[in-house]
């Protein structure tokens, strides 16, 4: 990423603008949205930079500094500082390295949600590991865009995080999406893996008699049994199924084949 001020005015022409994730000012105009986000309508929004290359957070700052409705309010060489002029100034939106020393980019990242809650943090990084990206999210992180990105989209991106929406380089959205799929995929495969709870033989007849429509005293008489002892069969019965209705008990059972309607 050039951080030649000079180049602010130039087009990005780097590759697609990192895409938008709408949260809560989905659908509305950024600056509209960043009105409504953070402090009082027409306070600047707060930025604090943070990275261990003291010529890169200077090129930051001055890009910043020259954008309507920004302020650089502080900056920080590591995650130690981060965390400490974060609790001090309160920033809007923290721009944060993740490799830098003491302290991690992503450490800091929790530290800073867990002490300004409000804040939203950008990492702005050249890290393009798949682990780094997913540690990020997991720790709080409101955007995750590579240094590659394109000077003068800095503000943009400010903007956007500030008016409720979520940044990802293209190329680190793929592979969040394609982590996802693998996620949903193992997940159903463990779910295809677990066996069904195992009913005892009594509860089974329990269960049968519930499907076809019989209430907790046609159950008893049918299987000679107490109005009570036929109420703890189907306590039971819901309990192992990890299930709150008859109903929801049956539809299980015949999805799971534990029994047939016949």
């Amino acid at each position: 990423m050039s951080v030649n001020p000079e180049s602010r005015g130039a087009t990005s022409g780097g590759g697609p603008r990192p895409p938008v994730v709408p949260r809560q000012g989905a659908g509305h105009d950024t600056d509209a949205s960043a009105e409504g986000a953070g402090g009082p309508p027409g306070e600047p929004i707060r930025v604090l930079i943070v990275d261990d290359h003291a010529l890169f957070r200077r090129g930051l700052e001055m890009v910043l500094a020259g954008e309507d409705g920004i302020e650089v309010v502080g900056e920080g060489s590591d995650g130690h500082e981060a965390v400490q002029k974060a609790g001090d100034l309160l920033p809007d939106i923290v721009l944060m390295d993740i490799r830098m020393p003491r302290r991690s980019g992503i450490e800091a990242c929790a530290a800073i949600k867990e002490a300004v809650p409000s804040a939203k943090i950008v990492m702005l990084t050249i890290s393009d590991e798949e682990e780094d990206l997913f540690e990020a999210i997991k720790a709080g992180a409101t955007g995750y865009l590579l240094k590659e990105i394109a000077i003068d989209e800095v503000p943009q991106a400010v903007h956007a995080v500030h008016g409720g929406q979520s940044l990802i380089s293209p190329s680190m959205a793929s592979k969040l999406i394609t982590e996802f799929a693998s996620l949903a995929k193992r997940s159903e495969e463990r779910r295809q893996q677990v066996p069904a709870p195992k009913l005892t033989d009594r509860e089974m007849e329990v269960l049968r008699l519930v499907a076809r429509g019989l209430g907790n005293r046609e159950i008893a008489k049918e299987l000679f049994i107490s109005e009570n002892t036929v109420k703890n069969h189907v306590r039971n019965i819901l309990e192992k199924l990890q299930l709150h209705s008859r109903m929801e008990a049956v539809v299980y059972a015949v999805r799971e084949k534990l029994l047939e309607i016949t």
